[in-house]
């Protein structure tokens, strides 16, 4: 007998679908504040990740918008469509942030992601991970939406956020 087996596909499988099971109920209601990252009513703490942006310039004045974002990250490429119409309605009253992260790709990636496929809003370059970790982002796709005191009134992760509705 091997000093080891391999498992079987099921119990191969369990820890897929003990993550699928406990991102169910984030995933499940797209318009509404979801259970990931900063918890509700939670004010993060400013974040100054150098030039040309500080963090702390914007939060409390009015709403914004972050979006921890990537050039390799499908679910971002997805939720772009809503961003893009959330900027179009909302882009005078809302500050958009785009926080790319500094994994797996570099400032250079992103000038050149940009330089084909413009976004809306502000992009910054996370880095050092701070903002990643200020704002508790979990994965690519999370947007956290803070209202004019600064306080977290909205996150979510995915593709299918309804992120004007959360406006």
């Amino acid at each position: 007998m091997p000093k080891s087996m391999p498992l079987p596909r099921r119990r191969a499988a369990a820890p897929i679908l003990a993550l699928a099971l406990a991102l169910a109920p984030a995933l499940a209601a797209p318009g509404a504040a979801q259970d990931v990252g900063l918890p509700l009513g939670e004010r993060p703490e400013p974040v100054v990740e150098g030039a040309p942006v500080d963090l702390a310039d914007f939060i409390g004045e009015r709403p914004v918008l972050f979006e921890f974002w990537a050039t390799w990250c499908p679910l971002c490429d997805a939720l772009q469509p809503r961003i893009d119409e959330a900027w179009e309605r909302y882009g005078d009253e809302v500050e958009f942030i785009v926080v790319a992260v500094a994994v797996n790709q570099s400032p250079r990636t992103v000038r050149r992601h940009l330089e084909r496929r413009p976004m809306p809003g502000r992009i910054v370059w996370d880095a050092r991970g701070r903002a990643t970790r200020a704002f508790m982002a979990p994965t690519t796709s999370y947007v956290v939406l803070l209202d004019a005191t600064g306080a977290v009134a909205y996150t979510g992760v995915g593709s299918e956020q309804e992120i004007t509705r959360a406006i």
